[in-house]
């Protein structure tokens, strides 16, 4: 009660002040594919981004399909990393002012899973004190939590009593007893699991299930992620009643409004 009443405070100061306020349901689906990657999405107040990215001699790129042509200014570091870090500091150690949240990003690591973990292990080490990390196995908490999707290194990650992120799982994995920490979003296809296409009311056979799936998920302290889903409205309504935590749209501006005035 005490951290709602504290939001609710700081979302009234932010808004009366004109700043921005922090939205921690919004999720920015190929956040680089935006006009300006990361900068669109922290104007609209969205507080998890997604980065597909490629290892092509020694570096990231960021980019949905491999590309064919290796830009320095579409590296990892350059679209997302150096930009989080700059803001922080400048912040004074959180991404939007005094906003206690964190702040997910979301690397989709496109092939070569566990080449890409090492890379990044490097790179990251410049960030450590923006970044969740671990320490012996002890979690540190900083303003942004990196978690890693598509070709997951599950065991190498798990293996890293030192490791800088956390790995996106997937429903198959509830049960499993990977904990909170170390898989702090589940996320799935929403076709795998339902046919709504939010032209209408949703049946309550799709609805229940839906809650049911929320509800797997938070029993392990989790977040829960739907990509594909409809990026309409009366979608966003329904996913955020049933409970899903981060609600996915290519609609930063629109989706940023509907949360608002929620």
């Amino acid at each position: 009660m005490r951290l709602l009443l504290t939001s609710l405070c700081l979302i009234i100061c932010l808004s009366a002040n004109g700043q921005v306020v922090p939205l921690p349901q919004a999720h920015a689906h190929n956040d680089y594919e935006h006009d300006r990657p990361l900068l669109d999405a922290l104007a609209q107040g969205f507080t998890s981004v997604e980065a597909d990215v490629h290892l092509i001699d020694g570096e990231l790129y960021v980019a949905h399909a491999r590309p064919l042509f290796k830009n320095k200014k579409k590296t990892l570091q350059a679209l997302y990393l150096e930009p989080l870090a700059q803001r922080v500091r400048a912040n004074e150690g959180s991404v939007y002012p005094a906003y206690e949240g964190e702040f997910l990003l979301m690397i989709d690591i496109k092939a070569d899973g566990e080449a890409v973990y090492r890379l990044l292990h490097q790179q990251l080490e410049a960030y450590r004190d923006i970044l969740t990390f671990y320490e012996s196995g002890e979690k540190k908490r900083g303003a942004v939590t990196i978690f890693l999707s598509g070709d997951r290194p599950v065991d190498l990650a798990k293996a890293d009593p030192n490791r800088l992120v956390g790995i996106d799982g997937r429903p198959s994995d509830l049960g499993k007893g990977y904990t909170a920490d170390f898989m702090p979003v589940i996320s799935d296809s929403y076709k795998n699991h339902l046919s709504w296409k939010a032209k209408g009311p949703i049946s309550e056979k799709e609805w229940a299930y839906l809650q049911r799936l929320a509800e797997r998920v938070h029993a392990e302290g989790k977040k829960l992620r739907l990509w594909a889903s409809p990026d309409r409205p009366l979608a966003w309504k329904t996913l955020k009643a049933a409970g899903i935590d981060l609600i996915n749209t290519d609609k930063l501006e629109e989706l940023s409004t509907f949360l608002r005035e929620e």
